[in-house]
């Protein structure tokens, strides 16, 4: 998951859970926009929830109504031969909820304990291997939150004085310093009038590396090393792209670090371009949101005049974690508007935080160009993205990757080709990483020697990565692609909208091949290269009869209460 929250009470009686975790979840739709869902847990331990596929004011309504009904791989094979336990999905925390869960089980107690806890997520992290971040909520015992043993993913722990000034409240986010505890602290502040400085969350704690926290009902967080560190490599792409700049992760400033880039990016532009080319440089402008804050330190340093030449409409959403190609192309021109005057006749350095599949890039130059800009250069405050992202944020599959070419780096002068530009540069990785190593504004624990994980600019990863992982990943994403191309399809021929290709695609179903692309099915066949796993097996995809009929409209989990299955009345 990307963007993860929990949170506990002191009081037992404060019913108010849902609605804060509603208010928060939309400072972290930054980090993700595929799906979001929020569970409780009610009087006698029974977990209720609310979640659905789309943005948080889609699937819980604008005004949030939907809450208000909440009271308060060798893996697969492991989960199905040996604990029989069943997966639904392709989902690696439905993995690890469900190796948990059967770590939990094999106590053969009814009520765990501490004790029983910290041996399940021992033998939990013996089995896993990776990044991640997770929260947990025990029915009827309190809260987990725990982190990989290499740092890659950030969790954050703060706390805060009770409503009633009897306990604290804990609660845990994926960043820290932001507007998730401070709208919460607001929210307080409206509710009870108590003083500021004793309703938001406070004394944020980074979780360190292989640390888990629990917090049972009523008590204090007691932290437990589950597993030695074995390093302490936070993701850099959170500083380049992923993070809100006023978050602070590991002790390193979202904000500075992305000065200190564009400051190096600046010393990279003096390399890379001529002494003519700098001179013929009118203006500089960033590429909204992210490059905001570099590219006013790219322009000091080059002493050239910076101005914001481009309007971004704020109600639409990041483009690179849209889920299609024509998606993310319409996305970028919906979401920015090039300003004529700031291009008319001018020379300029447009500033970006990175280029992935070179989409956004493209159309942002042509947008500069059509706005009358006589040169355009283009440069990044990130290295060319070579390699796949393994660690929770779904990047972009290798061959959709711009510098990435079979195996192969592609060359700066064809990117700057493809892209429109007349040069392109790109930070050097050593510079990135010494921009955030400089941007320490407070010692997280023990670990001050912080290094990175930076496997999508090289492809050396933190962890170690089995044989056919990157094929797997393929398999897994085409599943997913799949899905969203037959669901886009239904929706269409429902809505009356419909185009040839969207009566087929519901008609005959699609397929995945091998290397995760979606091809439509046309007829009956086997074929070994057209495959889908699912509960660790291989089964041919073949185009369903009529007969078969067609699955439910709607289905919900199994012991758990999920009112976004059902239509609002």
């Amino acid at each position: 998951m990307c963007g993860i929250l929990a949170l506990i009470k002191a009081s037992t009686s404060d019913t108010s859970v849902a609605a804060e975790l509603h208010e928060a979840t939309f400072m972290l739709q930054h980090r993700g926009q595929d799906a979001v869902g929020i569970a409780t847990c009610g009087s006698g331990g029974k977990i209720y929830q609310v979640k659905g596929n789309g943005l948080v004011s889609e699937v819980f309504n604008d005004n949030g109504s939907r809450v208000n009904q909440l009271p308060g791989y060798a893996l697969k094979h492991f989960l199905d031969f040996e604990a029989h336990r069943h997966i639904n999905t392709e989902s690696d925390s439905e993995l690890m909820l469900n190796i948990f869960a059967n770590e939990l089980n094999e106590t053969g107690k009814a009520r765990v304990n501490r004790d029983d806890i910290v041996y399940a997520l021992e033998r939990m992290y013996a089995r896993c291997v990776g990044g991640w971040a997770c929260v947990a909520m025990l029915a009827g015992y309190g809260l987990i939150g725990f982190r990989d043993p290499y740092g890659i993913r950030p969790l954050i722990m703060g706390s805060r004085l009770s409503k009633n000034g009897q306990g604290e409240d804990y609660m845990f986010a994926s960043e820290s310093e932001s507007e998730t505890f401070s709208t919460l602290f607001a929210y307080w502040k409206r509710e009870s009038q108590i003083a500021l400085k004793q309703l938001g969350f406070r004394d944020f704690k980074d979780i360190l590396p292989g640390q888990a926290i629990i917090i049972e009902k009523g008590k204090k967080p007691i932290a437990y090393e589950i597993q030695k560190p074995k390093c302490y490599a936070v993701d850099i792409f959170e500083f380049c792209y992923f993070a809100r700049p006023d978050s602070v992760i590991d002790g390193i400033s979202v904000n500075v670090s992305r000065k200190n880039m564009g400051s190096r990016l600046a010393d990279k532009i003096k390399r890379v371009l001529t002494p003519q080319e700098i001179s013929d440089i009118d203006v500089i402008i960033p590429i909204p949101e992210t490059s905001v804050t570099s590219a006013p330190c790219v322009a000091a340093v080059l002493k050239k005049k910076f101005v914001q030449g481009f309007v971004k409409n704020r109600y639409v959403f990041r483009t690179f974690i849209m889920p299609g190609q024509t998606q993310r192309k319409q996305g970028v021109k919906r979401k920015l508007n090039a300003m004529d005057e700031e291009f008319a006749g001018k020379n300029v350095l447009l500033i970006d935080d990175s280029i992935v599949r070179g989409t956004t890039a493209r159309e942002i130059v042509a947008m500069a160009r059509e706005a009358g800009a006589k040169k355009v250069y283009f440069a990044s405050c990130a290295p060319p993205v070579t390699h796949a992202h393994i660690y929770g944020i779904d990047l972009a599959s290798p061959n959709e990757l711009l510098a990435h070419d079979h195996g192969q780096d592609r060359a700066i002068d064809e990117i700057a080709r493809y892209i429109g530009a007349d040069r392109v540069i790109f930070q050097d990785l050593e510079d990135l990483k010494t921009a955030c190593s400089e941007a320490v504004v407070s010692k997280s624990g023990p670990y001050e020697q912080k290094d990175f994980e930076v496997g999508v600019f090289c492809g050396k990863y933190v962890t170690p990565v089995d044989e056919g992982y990157f094929q797997h990943l393929e398999e897994v994403r085409g599943e997913t692609r799949k899905m969203k191309v037959l669901e886009k399809a239904r929706q269409a021929v429902a809505n009356g909208s419909v185009k040839q290709e969207d009566v087929d695609t519901v008609a005959n179903g699609v397929m995945v091949t091998s290397n995760g692309e979606v091809a439509p099915a046309t007829s009956n066949y086997e074929d070994s290269s057209m495959n889908s796993h699912v509960n660790g097996d291989i089964n041919i995809r073949r185009r369903p009869s009529r007969e078969e009929g067609s699955p439910p409209k709607h289905r919900q989990d199994i012991s758990l209460h999920n009112y976004r299955d059902f239509p609002a009345s």
